[in-house]
């Protein structure tokens, strides 16, 4: 006969029987999840330590233990560290696969060359390793104008090129001219200059990387980075207030596929004609 109130309630395991079972979830980068406790919802930025790193769509971030009290779509989940990268199978932030001996070599002689800070900071952050593991220095001239100054005080030659990556370079534009000033001089064998067409480096950044449709519309005669912050309620009064609002934008930046592929296209460019081995 059936035993109708089943085995004895006072049996090993009674207190999980009918509980929900907790997956173990590895807390991999972009991971969205929810914490539990209290709605607090981000995506998965570092995990070091034994705790994990989350950041939300308005970019605050919030440090928890790994382990549980998370949830993925309604559903508990344990977070655990991530599986290390397999040797051999990494790649930069570029694309490039990972270099077996990954120390740096001493620098070239020759440069690639940007505008300003906040190029050179993008350029080194997807493809700083690869251009550590070549040799490659990047240098900011504070400007194109400045250019032409450097040129003459540091001619370019066989043995010490110079790639430079302009900003804004489309018909018409001042740096148009300046470019083609520039290259009908005597310095164009050893020099290669190429750009992208946006206003400025901020806007090689892909709009979908901010969580935005596209970047805002500034008025001729407005400061274009002044006017981008105004646009995203951001602080804008001081160089301290765009600086700040530049490093919220680049922490957005984790690979080549966060960047317009009119940038990627140029500096790969770049790196080639400073490093190619029959110059």
């Amino acid at each position: 006969m059936d035993d109708r109130y089943g085995s004895d309630v006072l049996a090993d395991g009674w207190r999980q029987r009918g509980a929900k079972k907790v997956l173990d979830v590895a807390a991999e980068r972009d991971l969205v999840v929810e914490v539990a406790v209290d709605g607090y919802c981000g995506a998965v930025t570092r995990v070091q330590g034994g705790n994990v790193e989350l950041e939300d769509y308005n970019g605050r971030k919030r440090v928890f233990p790994l382990g549980g009290g998370f949830m993925i779509d309604g559903e508990p989940v344990r977070l655990t560290p991530p599986a290390p990268a397999k040797q051999g199978h990494r790649r930069t932030a570029s694309g490039s696969f990972v270099a077996a001996d990954q120390r740096a070599r001493i620098a070239l002689p020759s440069r690639i060359l940007v505008e300003g800070k906040h190029d050179a900071e993008l350029v080194e952050k997807v493809w700083g390793a690869d251009l550590r593991a070549e040799g490659v220095v990047v240098e900011f001239l504070q400007g194109v104008d400045k250019l032409d100054e450097l040129l003459s005080a540091e001619p370019p030659s066989a043995k010490r090129r110079y790639g430079v990556l302009v900003d804004h370079l489309v018909a018409g534009s001042k740096e148009t001219r300046i470019v083609d000033a520039i290259l009908r001089g005597p310095h164009g064998k050893h020099l290669k200059i190429v750009g992208h067409p946006f206003i400025d480096v901020w806007q090689c950044v892909k709009p979908q990387t901010l969580g935005i449709a596209r970047w805002p519309e500034i008025p001729r005669g407005t400061d274009w980075k002044t006017g981008i912050c105004k646009a995203f309620g951001w602080p804008y009064e001081t160089q301290g207030d765009t600086g700040r609002a530049w490093q919220f934008i680049l922490s957005k930046v984790h690979t080549y596929r966060d960047l317009e592929p009119t940038l990627l296209g140029r500096v790969e460019e770049l790196i080639d004609f400073v490093t190619d081995p029959s110059a």
